[in-house]
This record gives C-alpha cells, structure tokens and sequence, in this order.
C-alpha cells in the first residue's frame, strides 16, 4: 500500500513562494490605501476651501463654522478628515478680522507626515 501526500521538502518550497509572493503584494496594497486616503483629502480640502470662498462671496463674510456650511447647503455634509478618520479633527484657520466671520481656511488635524514628506497640517 502506497501513502499518498506531500512531503515536509514539498510543503517548505511551497510556504517559501506562498511568502515570497505576499512579500511583493502586500507592500504595494498598503502603499496604495495610503495614496488614496491623500488623495480623497486633497479632494475635501479643496471642496471645503470653495464651499468657503463660495459663502464668502454671497454674504460678504466667512461662515461662523463648518457646520453652517452644511446648514446653508454649501456642502452636504462636513466631510471626514480621511487621515485621522474624524470630522471633528479639522483646524479652522480664522481670518485677520474678526468682524468677517471665524472660518478663512481649514486645514487637516493629523499630525503625521505624508508619503511626500510633508505634514499633513500644512496642505
């Protein structure tokens, strides 16, 4: 009677091009969740930065907050900052006076660096 199965040399060779090939895959898949998530936050400050300019040019002053774009239907909804994964993490930038409103400009509230080497506050 024959045993059938594959030996301990087979099975080696087998787990070694397993982990070779992940080791050419994974890299590349995380890579691209990272370039994704900066491009999806360039897209939001860009939208924000108009819907801004945008209340700006109506009323003659910035809006008193994010939520009040959305309220005044400038934007649908104040986007998630897609890096720290919060819409709450968002640095609102006022402007020189008072007077004009409380947000001029916005910025995203991580504090890591992207894959360009620049912070992530100083888009």
């Amino acid at each position: 009677m024959v045993k059938r199965g594959f030996t301990l040399i087979e099975l080696l060779v087998a787990l070694a091009i397993i982990s070779l090939l992940l080791s050419l895959v994974v890299p590349n898949y995380f890579g691209g969740i990272s370039r994704a998530d900066e491009a999806v936050l360039k897209e939001n400050l860009y939208l924000l930065r108009d819907a801004i300019d945008k209340h700006y040019a109506d009323t003659g002053r910035y809006p008193a907050s994010l939520d009040d774009l959305a309220n005044k239907k400038y934007i649908r909804g104040v986007p998630p900052d897609p890096i720290t994964q919060s819409a709450s993490t968002w640095i609102v930038v006022a402007p020189g006076d008072p007077r004009l409103g409380a947000v001029y400009d916005i910025k995203s509230g991580a504090t890591t660096v992207s894959l360009g080497g620049t912070p992530y506050a100083s888009w």
